[in-house]
């Protein structure tokens, strides 16, 4: 039931909507009651206007702090320390994604752990310009049988 609660309603199989739905009448569960304050999570990200969205976000951090629930108390302290950054979302349109810098810093991860043998930064900062931008290798200097 564990992957049900954290799916979005609109993906769930047939056979879990069912499952979750004999759970959710059952209010008197905590996990119930954390479901139920994920789902209004969920209508933080319909806002369009940045006003509105922080005002949704002040709103539901204030309750949720007195929703008596460890695990969701804890989410709103790391919301609350994030804010700035969450905001800047609705800021830029909701046309930027941390996605690409993601990806990014991937890649430098994977160029700079290969290259543990290079013996200088500069060979580094070289290797990272190849795979960063696709440059041509250069002829090998010896060949190997």
């Amino acid at each position: 039931m564990r992957f049900a609660f954290l799916k979005r309603p609109e993906n769930l199989t047939d056979k879990q909507h069912e499952k979750l739905h004999k759970i959710i009448n059952q209010r008197s569960i905590q996990t119930v009651r954390a479901y139920h304050w994920k789902e209004s999570f969920r209508l933080f990200w319909n806002y369009s206007s940045p006003f509105w969205a922080e005002w949704y976000l002040d709103k539901w951090c204030k309750r949720a702090m007195r929703s008596r629930l460890e695990p969701i108390k804890a989410f709103v302290k790391t919301i609350r320390n994030h804010k700035p950054l969450i905001m800047n979302w609705f800021k830029a349109k909701k046309q930027y994604s941390s996605g690409v810098v993601e990806g990014l810093n991937r890649k430098i991860n994977l160029v700079t752990r290969k290259s543990f043998g290079f013996r200088s930064y500069k060979t580094l900062e070289i290797a990272l310009y190849h795979t960063m931008g696709e440059l041509p290798e250069p002829e090998p200097t010896h060949k190997f049988c």
